[in-house]
């Protein structure tokens, strides 16, 4: 293997064992406060914590810099949907487990099909399948034998409908423009989340010190370790690794959450439950490799 790659795929899979402990480090913050001053605080250090490397690429730029208002609405429609995605998801982790709702969260690959039928894409038999299989495993997790779903698990379940949409929403704002502009984009958005929760937080929850103090290492963990440190080995990754290898890698993202939750937290699942995260992980990889 090119060593260049091999370093990208080393770097990718690092970048899904960060985001698959950070379902640990969400989970641990609803100890402490709200969802939506998490999100709030979190995403404030995330979009920060970019700013280092939008100034070391900007002193790079070798293409004329879009303009500032066009930026601004993409980026503010970036950060909508993952306002709505990551509220959602950090709301179903208060009434969840990390591992069920890493593996949940994981099924956007499988909406983003679904929601691309409305905008005249096509897909191949691999894609279906893979996404039936998905599905099945997400009975299996998920649904009781009073053929009930948790209130957590739909709501995770949701916010992987508008995770999806995030996805291909960004794929359009961010088609052929720079890599410093992409990480500027994010900024933006991030901020925009941050700010929205913010509002939301000041609103319906109640936002204390102690809370804050409490919740400082989930917090740093969720904006500077998933956000910051995560975003920027993607983005470097990226360059170099090969793209259906490198979902399958960053689809690992669910399986460190269980392993995480079960070594931090004490979380366990069921047998039938662990059949369903594999068959789940199964599907998500096979839509990769065969679309």
């Amino acid at each position: 293997m090119n060593p260049r790659v091999l370093r990208a795929n080393i770097l990718l899979l690092l970048t899904a064992l960060i985001w698959g402990a950070a379902f640990v480090a969400q989970r641990m913050g609803m100890d402490h406060m709200g969802p939506l001053t998490f999100n709030g605080i979190r995403f404030a250090i995330g979009s920060l914590a970019l700013l280092p490397l939008i100034r070391h690429m900007g002193g790079r730029r070798t293409t004329q810099a879009p303009g500032l208002s066009g930026m601004l609405r993409s980026g503010m429609l970036m950060g909508g949907l993952l306002f709505l995605g990551a509220w959602l998801q950090q709301f179903g982790l208060c009434y969840t487990t990390a591992g069920k709702a890493g593996f949940i969260t994981g099924l956007y690959v499988v909406f983003v099909p679904l929601i691309g039928i409305f905008l005249g894409h096509r897909y191949g038999f691999g894609t279906w399948a893979g996404s039936a299989l998905a599905m099945a495993g997400m009975y299996l997790l998920s649904v009781t034998e009073s053929m009930s779903i948790g209130k957590g698990d739909l709501l995770v379940l949701a916010s992987a409908f508008f995770w999806a949409a995030h996805v291909i929403v960004v794929g359009k704002l961010t088609r052929g423009i720079a890599a410093v502009d992409a990480v500027i984009l994010s900024s933006i958005q991030f901020a925009t989340c941050s700010l929205a929760s913010l509002a939301g937080a000041v609103v319906v929850e109640d936002i204390t010190l102690a809370g804050l103090r409490g919740g400082i290492i989930p917090l740093l963990y969720g904006g500077l370790m998933s956000v910051g440190v995560a975003y920027t080995l993607q983005v470097v990754a990226q360059r170099d690794a090969r793209p259906a290898p490198a979902a399958i890698i960053l689809s690992l993202e669910a399986v460190f959450a269980v392993l995480t939750g079960w070594l931090l937290l004490g979380e366990t699942l069921t047998l039938q439950a662990l059949i369903g995260c594999a068959l789940m992980l199964g599907g998500m990889i096979w839509s990769q490799i065969r679309p």
